[in-house]
C-alpha cells in the first residue's frame, strides 16, 4: 500500500517536475483515489479509461472537420501530397503497432512497467505526449520477436 503511495507521488513529481500537467493530473487524480479508498472504483478504470482517452483523442481529431476547418476536398488533397500519404503510412504502422501492443501487454503484463516508465520520462523531460505506450509496446513486441 505505502508502495503505492510512493510511485504514484514520484510520478506526481515528475510530471510536475517536468512540467507535464497531463502526467501530474493523471497521477494526482489516481493518488487522490487511493487516498479516498476506492480501490472498487480502479478494475472499471482500469477496464475503460483507455477506450474513454481513445474516444475523447478521435472527437478532438474530427471537430475540425464538423466544424467545417477540414472538408473532403482537404483529405483528397492530402492522398495527392507526399507528406500526406507518408501520414497516412504513419497512421496505418501506429494501428498496427498499438495492435502489438495490446496483444503484448494481455500477454506479458509486467511489461507495462517499463513502458509506462519511459512513458512519464518522455513526458516529463522530453516534452512527449503520453499517448504512446501501446506503440511503445507494440515496438517491445516487435523487438522481442
Amino acid at each position: 500500500m505505502l508502495e503505492a503511495f510512493l510511485i504514484l507521488g514520484l510520478m506526481l513529481v515528475l510530471g510536475i517536475v517536468g512540467r507535464n500537467d497531463l502526467v501530474a493530473i493523471g497521477a494526482g487524480i489516481v493518488l487522490l483515489l487511493k487516498l479516498a479508498q476506492a480501490e472498487p472504483f480502479f478494475p472499471w478504470l482500469e477496464k475503460y479509461s483507455l477506450k474513454l482517452g481513445i474516444i475523447m483523442l478521435i472527437i478532438a481529431v474530427m471537430t475540425p472537420i464538423a466544424q467545417g476547418k477540414i472538408r473532403l476536398s482537404d483529405i483528397l488533397q492530402t492522398m495527392k501530397n507526399p507528406v500526406g500519404v507518408l501520414a497516412i503510412l504513419a497512421g496505418i504502422l501506429a494501428a498496427y503497432m498499438g495492435k502489438r501492443g495490446v496483444t503484448l501487454l494481455t500477454d506479458r503484463p509486467q511489461v507495462i512497467t517499463g513502458v509506462l516508465v519511459g512513458t512519464i520520462i518522455g513526458v516529463a523531460f522530453f516534452r512527449g505526449v503520453p499517448v504512446g505506450p501501446l506503440i511503445a509496446a507494440g515496438m517491445v513486441a516487435l523487438l522481442i520477436r
